[in-house]
């Protein structure tokens, strides 16, 4: 009897597994199979000799959706220039405390710049200390080609005389105490503003409005080549 039960319980497994048993979920398989595809169909523009159109969003004027975009210009030598000539002179506006018309001598402003916070040395002439004349020296030579003789007093005989309300860039200024003898030079920037060496530290801008400058400024002076320097240099940016 134990026999005959068990025999039954066995059949009746073995049935119900063949009812419930059943094939995958069609829908799932899909699923499964459709992604690769896709994956591939995003692959082709790129094994493909033509490039794809990138496809510009809906503009809200109603530009259609499928507009292709536009690919940037490349900008030209000149204009690279120019955008390099730009970011150098707010540089050196920014660190010289100057307002600049972006016309002014670039190879002056950027020596004026390399030099500043040389310390101070009487009668030397390098960037490990230079003084006042020396450093006027150093300047002129590097932008200009020009040999000025180490002295400020020899600097002011040989330049010609400028008056306060015209000075230009690269003008030289002098200093004297009352009625004694010259004993300061410095380059004349702009805005009243002059590179110099000081003994109190060395090279650096300071402003003719300063009481000390101010009361002790004597002249301005031009050197005839390098003014000339100058004004070619300006008819050649405006020319371009």
């Amino acid at each position: 009897m134990k026999h005959t039960i068990l025999y039954c319980l066995a059949a009746g497994s073995l049935a119900l597994s063949f009812f419930f048993e059943r094939a995958p979920d069609a829908s799932a398989t899909a699923r499964a199979t459709a992604a690769p595809a896709v994956a591939e169909a995003s692959l082709l523009p790129a094994l493909t000799n033509e490039p794809a159109t990138k496809m510009a969003p809906a503009n809200p004027a109603g530009t259609p959706a499928n507009t292709p975009v536009e690919k940037p210009v490349a900008p030209t030598a000149a204009e690279l220039a120019a955008s390099r000539d730009s970011l150098a002179y707010h540089y050196y506006a920014q660190t010289l405390g100057l307002h600049l018309a972006f016309n002014e001598n670039k190879d002056l402003l950027r020596t004026v710049t390399d030099w500043i916070g040389a310390p101070y040395s009487y009668g030397s002439n390098s960037r490990r200390g230079t003084d006042c004349s020396g450093f006027v020296t150093r300047v002129f030579r590097e932008v200009y080609g020009i040999n000025l003789i180490h002295s400020s007093r020899a600097m002011f005989s040989t330049t010609k005389r400028v008056a306060k309300s015209e000075m230009e860039t690269g003008d030289l200024v002098f200093f004297r105490r009352g009625k004694g003898p010259i004993y300061h030079v410095g380059i004349y920037l702009k805005d009243g503003k002059f590179a110099h060496s000081a003994t109190n530290g060395g090279v650096m801008v300071s402003s003719l409005n300063q009481p000390y400058y101010h009361r002790n400024f004597y002249a301005a002076g031009r050197v005839r080549a390098a003014k000339a320097a100058d004004e070619a240099l300006v008819a050649a940016v405006t020319a371009e």
